[in-house]
């Protein structure tokens, strides 16, 4: 009995594999993918850059604007390591309760092209409390 070769179909099989990883692999990095920046890296970029990125900041203790009839807020971002740097946050949503002056925070959205600020959609505050090394001892 002659030994039958199978090498034709085990090509096609690897190719369709690697083709199929790949497509998964440009399809799932290529939507869920952001920049992580602090303020000052954030302004060194171009705004057409920033559409989609995540800013890590400490908010100013002053310039908090809430609207009166809706939720969210509006506030100065600052950058943790260089005070100077600064940008403008709009957040429209539910604000967390752990969000004051000094709170540092991580929103994500993108630069509004017509006003220049950050446009957030979504806002999470850091709590101090529960990230603070325990004595043990």
């Amino acid at each position: 009995m002659a030994k039958k070769n199978n090498a034709p179909v085990y090509l096609v099989a690897l190719v369709l594999f690697l083709g199929g990883l790949g497509y998964l692999l440009y399809s799932g990095l290529g939507e869920n993918t952001s920049y992580f920046l602090n303020v000052s890296e954030a302004l060194a970029m171009k705004p057409a850059d920033l559409t989609k990125a995540r800013l890590f900041g400490t908010v100013a203790a002053s310039g908090i604007q809430r609207p009166q009839d809706a939720m969210g807020v509006t506030f100065t971002l600052v950058d943790k390591d260089q005070a100077a740097k600064t940008i403008r946050v709009d957040f429209k949503g539910a604000v967390p309760d752990t969000f004051k002056p000094g709170a540092e925070v991580i929103v994500e959205g993108g630069v509004n092209p017509a006003s220049g600020d950050f446009a957030a959609n979504t806002l999470m505050t850091k709590c101090p409390s529960k990230y603070q090394k325990e004595n043990r001892g």
